[in-house]
């Protein structure tokens, strides 16, 4: 058996044993690539895949029907330690065929009639030495992408322009991008989540991503200005100090034992500390990430876990400015992975000085 396999065996044996349980099942596209590695998508409006994948505390398990069968042997699952199964597309379904091989009692992410619920992301976490590598690359080549599309930008662009050339270059990396936001200097004021349209950037804009490869989540945003108003700056530095005390929250909660609501009473305290106190409160603040967009949220009342090693993605905004990036945290370290090295950035220090990161600052580009 496989590395990857292997700690996944791991962590589901606990899992089982800890609920009494002879298998599990995953039929959710980032459930299944994190047991097996693979893509089970076939329709992207779909929340299941086209296969759902299990562990028996013996053995690794694939079902799905005949149409998808052979593909996903030869492309994308370690078919040597996989047993497939496969059902006529006609004569049954997802949940069927599992039901009618798998061990009982079991536990699901879909509904499968007498199988229990599963937790899928508090059995992802934390991350494994494989994920890890893995995310590192995902974090350089989605910054990347994002970076070649923000240096070409002109005032004159829309945001449907821009967004189109990210889902371009993303995808020649084999990179999916489920979320791409380009707001134009009116519309990053106006709104926290700047759907593209056909507006064209004119002062400034604001270039959010989240991309996904092989089951993994990576968050950037990148802020280019052509002629910015003054306060983009302080409200951009203030965003950048927010979002690195979050992370060195969570640094702290992680080796303390806190939850994900200390953390976030963390980043309203550094709302407070930036004179921007009611700013929290229009827009979420992320949190965990890896094999979802958001693990969690930190939010007033959370009770999750905060485990290391983890990718954490925090995303604090300031009425037309934001700062955000994913990062690995350890017990030791805090490791921004969606940095490139060649952006311009800042050294910016959490207030007990126990964080010190490199985040990207606002690219100035000169126009006629």
């Amino acid at each position: 058996m496989d590395e990857r396999l292997e700690s996944r065996a791991d962590r589901l044996d606990g899992y089982l044993d800890d609920n009494g349980l002879e298998a599990v099942w995953f039929a959710r596209p980032n459930s299944f690539a994190w047991l097996l590695g693979g893509d089970s998508v076939v329709d992207r409006d779909s929340p299941l895949g086209v296969a759902a994948a299990g562990y028996d505390g013996d053995e690794f398990h694939v079902v799905t029907d005949n149409i998808e069968a052979t593909r996903l042997l030869h492309e994308e699952v370690p078919h040597e330690d996989v047993r497939v199964h496969r059902f006529q597309w006609y004569e049954g379904s997802l949940a069927s065929g599992v039901e009618a091989v798998s061990p009982t009692p079991a536990a699901a992410d879909f509904d499968v009639p007498g199988f229990e619920g599963v937790d899928a992301a508090a059995v992802r976490q934390p991350l494994s030495d494989a994920d890890i590598e893995a995310y590192r690359e995902l974090g350089r080549d989605a910054a990347s992408a994002v970076e070649r599309v923000c240096r070409e930008l002109e005032p004159g662009d829309t945001e449907h322009e821009v967004a189109s050339g990210l889902k371009v270059t993303l995808s020649a990396m084999g990179i999916e991008a489920p979320v791409v936001l380009v707001g134009s200097g009116r519309r990053a004021q106006k709104y926290r989540h700047y759907t593209p349209k056909q507006e064209e950037l004119g002062d400034y804009a604001l270039v959010s991503v989240t991309a996904q490869r092989g089951g993994l989540y990576a968050s950037c945003t990148r802020t280019v200005a052509f002629d910015a108003p003054e306060w983009l700056e302080t409200r951009h530095e203030g965003a950048m100090q927010v979002e690195t005390e979050a992370l060195a929250a969570t640094r702290k909660a992680a080796v303390e034992g806190g939850t994900a609501g200390d953390v976030f009473d963390a980043i309203r305290d550094a709302y407070d500390s930036v004179g921007e106190s009611e700013e929290w409160l229009n827009h979420h603040q992320g949190g965990a990430a890896g094999f979802a967009g958001r693990e969690w949220f930190a939010t007033p009342d959370a009770d999750d876990e905060v485990h290391t090693p983890m990718g954490y993605a925090y995303n604090p905004t300031i009425q037309g400015a934001k700062s955000e990036g994913t990062a690995l945290v350890t017990d030791e370290s805090v490791e921004p992975l969606t940095m490139t090295g060649r952006w311009p950035t800042r050294t910016v220090t959490d207030a007990d000085e126990t964080v010190e990161l490199e985040r990207p600052e606002i690219l100035h580009i000169e126009t006629e």
